[in-house]
């Protein structure tokens, strides 16, 4: 049985990654903060399945800081794979909480790497980079050699992780790659996320829970997927022979304004007696056409979407309400 190490195993991308991996007949170990209350995370249905949980799934309570603690889950675990998902991963509240974003996202993956770089037989290593390393980027779509030019924290420490592991990877020969990862959406988002807010709102709305919806840039543009897609490539990346950096992208480009008017129109109603702007809620830099050329994933890895942007924040919707209507 092939065994898994994943951090940020709560998450959206964490619990998608668990149920594929599970699905594939792994054994998946988990970094979980140690405040967690897993009966209300994303992984509440394998928490509570005991047929699975501390049997085939293991979750154990640390922070990614505490080294000693990272060094005996890794060797007791020896997975196989590690799968790097934690950090801090709101770009908007990297402007706020910027020293905790560059610890978690960059150093958190340079303690990681180190720790793996030690093992006698070192796991493949994938980390999730994000397309924020690309900030306001010159040429679009983006591919893998495109240059870095991050305008926001969040960014800044993403294009640091992604370096380091290019480093390691050329240094110390390890297996470890990234994902560029663009936008990418589920029912399981955080409801601090533009889509998901829209979503949930337009379903409140329905039901009358909520009475409107307050938004900043409703022109801002990015390339938006599936996250259960995106998963499915982290797996794909770590089966290929060798080990090399993929982006995950659509190559479309949305606007906030189209996750609007799909939101509503999913419950049948009208957006404009609802939408409201607020010039404070605009971010002080956004990046700008992040749209990424997903051809590398799909020529090496055979990797496709499966999902339209439509058919996303329609199910998005759709899961936010309480009523059957």
């Amino acid at each position: 049985m092939p065994r898994a190490l994943i951090t940020g195993i709560t998450g959206q991308d964490g619990s998608y990654l668990t149920e594929l991996l599970l699905d594939k007949s792994y054994e998946v170990h988990g970094i979980v903060r140690p405040n967690s209350l897993l009966e209300h995370s994303n992984l509440k249905h394998l928490y509570h399945a005991p047929a699975i949980y501390n049997r085939r799934l293991f979750l154990h309570p640390t922070s990614l800081e505490d080294y000693g603690a990272m060094w005996r889950i890794v060797t007791e675990a020896e997975p196989s794979e590690v799968y790097h998902l934690a950090g801090q991963t709101h770009v908007g509240l990297s402007f706020e909480l910027v020293e905790s974003t560059c610890e978690l996202s960059a150093m958190g993956t340079l303690r990681l790497l180190e720790l793996l770089r030690d093992l006698k037989v070192p796991p493949r290593f994938f980390h999730a980079s994000s397309s924020e390393i690309f900030g306001k980027p010159e040429t679009g779509p983006q591919d893998e050699n495109t240059p870095f030019r991050p305008i926001t924290p969040y960014g800044c420490a993403k294009a640091f992780a992604t370096n380091i592991v290019s480093v390691y990877r050329r240094t110390f020969n390890l297996f470890a790659c990234n994902g560029i990862l663009y936008n990418h959406e589920s029912p399981r988002r955080g409801e601090n996320f533009v889509t998901q807010k829209i979503c949930l709102a337009a379903a409140a709305i329905k039901e009358g829970r909520q009475n409107d919806l307050v938004l900043g840039n409703t022109a801002s543009e990015r390339d938006w997927g599936d996250a259960r897609d995106y998963v499915r490539g982290m797996w794909l990346a770590l089966q290929h022979p060798t080990p090399e950096d993929f982006m995950f992208a659509t190559g479309e480009l949305h606007s906030v304004q189209e996750v609007i008017e799909i939101a509503f129109a999913a419950v049948n109603l009208d957006w404009r007696q609802y939408v409201k702007t607020d010039a404070k809620l605009l971010r002080p830099e956004d990046p700008a056409r992040l749209v990424g050329n997903p051809s590398k994933a799909t020529e090496k890895l055979r990797w496709t979407r499966s999902t339209t942007f439509k058919q996303l924040m329609t199910e998005m919707t759709l899961a936010g309400l309480k009523e059957k209507h």
